[in-house]
């Protein structure tokens, strides 16, 4: 099964931008949707944007106009470009791939956005 390592989290201001990445073991065309998610303690994991294998985005409204979800193929890594941010969005921003009906998930990256 595949393995998702994120990276690229950490502390920053309120209104810079920051680029999350996410490493797979395998290729990811082979998933059906490479996915981003977060979650604040607490709360449930809240879904952000979605590639299709035949690389058609969509984002839910959080993060429609800010984020945006990329892929390099070649290099098996899949990438959530973050602008804008705001304390809301601190929380732990996770990569997942779909395969069928299995998913598989990262160990996640944590974000933390201060005012």
């Amino acid at each position: 099964q595949v393995q998702l390592v994120e990276s690229g989290g950490g502390l920053v201001q309120s209104g810079e931008s920051r680029r999350l990445s996410c490493a797979a073991s395998e290729n990811i065309l082979d998933y059906n949707v490479m996915a981003w998610y977060r979650q604040v303690p607490g709360q449930q994991r809240e879904l952000l944007a979605v590639l299709s294998s035949h690389g058609y985005a969509n984002y839910e409204d959080s993060a429609k106009g800010r984020f945006t979800i990329t892929r390099d193929s070649a290099k098996n890594m899949v990438y959530l470009q973050m602008t804008s941010l705001k304390p809301e969005d601190t929380a732990v921003y996770y990569c997942k791939a779909r395969s069928g009906r299995r998913d598989f998930w990262g160990q996640g990256t944590q974000v933390t956005v201060s005012s």
